[in-house]
C-alpha cells in the first residue's frame, strides 16, 4: 500500500518536472531597451519585433535574437585651441 503510494507520488513528481522543463523552455525575456526577432526553423526570421517583457515561444522550433537598441554616448577627441564654440 504505501509502495503504491510513493510510486504514483514519484511518477507525478517526475511528470511535474518534465512539465516545468518544457514550460521553462518556452519563455524568454527582452530587458528594457532591447528588442528581439524570431528566428523559425521552417518559416526563417518573423517580420514582427518583440518589445520588452516576458513572451512565449515554441520550444526547440524558435529562438529569440536580441539587441541592444540603447543609445550610447559617444566622445570624440576634438583638438582646438579655446573650448567656445
Amino acid at each position: 500500500m504505501m509502495a503504491k503510494l510513493l510510486e504514483s507520488i514519484g511518477k507525478f513528481g517526475l511528470a511535474l518536472a518534465i512539465g516545468g522543463g518544457v514550460v521553462n523552455s518556452a519563455l524568454f525575456n527582452v530587458d528594457a531597451g532591447h528588442r528581439a526577432v524570431i528566428f523559425d526553423r521552417f518559416r526563417g526570421v518573423q517580420d514582427a519585433v518583440v518589445g520588452e517583457g516576458t513572451h512565449f515561444l515554441i520550444p526547440w522550433v524558435q529562438k529569440p535574437i536580441v539587441f541592444d537598441c540603447r543609445s550610447r554616448p559617444r566622445n570624440v577627441p576634438v583638438i582646438t585651441g579655446s573650448k567656445g564654440i
